[in-house]
Formats: C-alpha cells, structure tokens, sequence
C-alpha cells in the first residue's frame, strides 16, 4: 500500500466508524478517482499531434477523441484505468496501412482530459456518442477496465465488427475486491461501497446481475471475440480473461502470453500482429484448442 492509500484507507475507515453514509460516498468518490495521470511519452507524439482532436462532454467534463483517417471502417481503442489512448500507439500505424480509420480518446481524469474522475456510464456514453458519430465499428479493441467499459456499453446498443480485449476485467465485483484489499477496508464499509455502486451505477439490472459482468452479456453480443491475457499480469489477474473467454465459447479466442505484465503487452510486436490479424480477419479458434501461447519477442 502506498501513502496516499495509506492515508485513504486510514480516513476511511475512521469515518466509518461515526457516520456509515459519510464514508460510503467518500469510497465511492475515491473509487472513481484515478491516482495517477499518464502523460504523453516522446515517442507517440509525432502520431498523436497528426491525429485530429474532438471534444466528447459527460456530466460537464470533456473527454478528448482523436481520429486518423476519414472516418470511414472506423476501428475503436479503449483505454484503461490510469492510462490514455496514446498507449494504443504501436497498434495505429498498422490499422492505417490497412484502410481502417482509427478512433481512440482519453477519458474523464485520464490524459488529456477534463475532470479528476470517471465512471463506466461515463465510458457507456463516451462510446455511445463516437457510434453515433461515426456509426457501427469494424472493432473495437480494448484493454483491462476498458474492456469492461466496453461491454456495458455494448450491452447498450453499441455495435461492433469484431472485439478485442487486452488483459481485460471481466466482473465488476473484481474491481471492487481489489480497491476494497488494496485499501484495505472494513467489511463494512465494502458493504457500503457496493450498495452505492449498485444504487448509482446499475439501478436497472436485476438484484441477481449486480453489479454489472460481461459474462451477462453473452445472449447480447455475436461478434467474434479475441481474448489476451498475460500470466503474470500483476494488475489483472488472468482468470479475468479465461472468464471472459470462457464465457462466449467458441465465439471467442484466448492467447495467453507470458512475461508481459499489464502493460507492457501493448507494446509486444506479437500481441500487435495478432490483434491486427483478428480485425483483418477475425478468426476465432479452431475446435478443441482452448488457449493458444504466445511468447514474448
């Protein structure tokens, strides 16, 4: 735990000890609130100062979007928690070559966007508006939270080709665990911090859906999924990504690469050929080969 969780957690549970509602929206605030802010790396600034820059407002805050290409066989990238659409670089070039546009953005509290938090309705209307603007997308490739985003704004009439996701969250109930373990906080105040999560986020979906998962989604979503997971993602647990997987069936692919981590999978020059084989041609797995293993170059 680092000290500004440490601090957090210490408020936190102090407060709950007096007043219960108090610090059950104090968590859900924190919940929402990235610690860290990526900034733009040297090396993807020439492509992204070529991109052209939009603007997409949620709840008063700007999300900012960027575009290559005319617009037309759009592919759209998802980032992450604590992450940017800058991080999706080594994917852009490739996608180009092969006459797709690309569509990414950063989102509320991330990169170079407004405001100093963001929700996954927040992620379900910044994608709503990009399908409204450049209509259904060839696909859509999204990493971990991202990908969760991603479904739930599926499951709301988002419409995609074909999906990717990278070291994707599969359940919300994860995100939960890990922000309650890494906060260490009360049993009770976990409590509370998922009735407010359920309360605010999810009021529609039944008490036996809450909150939200993709494996729900499976009656939803017919495109052809590609899964990959690192074995020693240390952010992400891979059991996230064979659930997901696991989920669809045949419908979906898993690759599961190994020394990668969370992050640096971005970058592995095979991750990037295998997704872009995908979009291009969106294979799922042959019958009988559950997993395929790629090896870090």
């Amino acid at each position: 735990m680092g000290p500004i969780e440490a601090v957090a957690s210490a408020a936190l549970n102090s407060i709950s000890r007096v007043s219960g509602r108090l610090a059950g929206a104090g968590t859900f605030t924190l919940f929402h609130m990235p610690l860290t802010r990526s900034t733009l790396r040297s090396a993807e600034r020439e492509l992204f100062e070529a991109a052209r820059i939009g603007r997409v407002t949620v709840n008063g805050k700007s999300a900012v979007t960027y575009l290559w290409g005319n617009g037309e066989r759009p592919v759209l990238l998802v980032h992450g928690w604590q992450s940017r659409g800058s991080r999706f670089s080594d994917f852009i070039p490739g996608l180009l070559d092969r006459g797709y546009s690309v569509v990414t953005f950063d989102a509320p509290g991330h990169g170079d966007a407004t405001g100093r938090s963001t929700t996954i309705l927040e992620y379900r209307d910044i994608l709503s508006e990009l399908h409204e603007q450049y209509g259904d997308f060839e696909a859509l490739v999204a990493h971990s939270m991202g990908a969760l985003g991603s479904f739930f704004a599926l499951k709301h009439g988002v419409r995609v080709g074909k999906i990717v996701t990278i070291s994707p969250v599969c359940d919300f109930s994860y995100l939960i665990e890990e922000f309650s373990s890494a906060l260490n906080l009360r049993p009770r105040l976990k409590a509370q911090l998922g009735g407010e999560i359920d309360k605010k986020l999810f009021p529609t979906l039944p008490v036996d859906r809450t909150p939200f998962s993709v494996v729900d989604t499976t009656a939803d979503i017919t495109s052809p999924i590609l899964v990959i997971h690192d074995v020693d993602d240390d952010r992400i647990e891979a059991a996230q990504g064979r659930r997901l997987a696991g989920a669809f069936g045949t419908q979906a692919r898993l690759i599961t690469t190994n020394g990668l981590g969370h992050r640096r999978i971005l970058g592995d020059p095979e991750v990037v050929r295998s997704v872009l084989d995908f979009v291009e041609h969106g294979r799922t797995r042959p019958a009988g080969a559950a997993t395929e293993t790629v090896t870090a170059e």
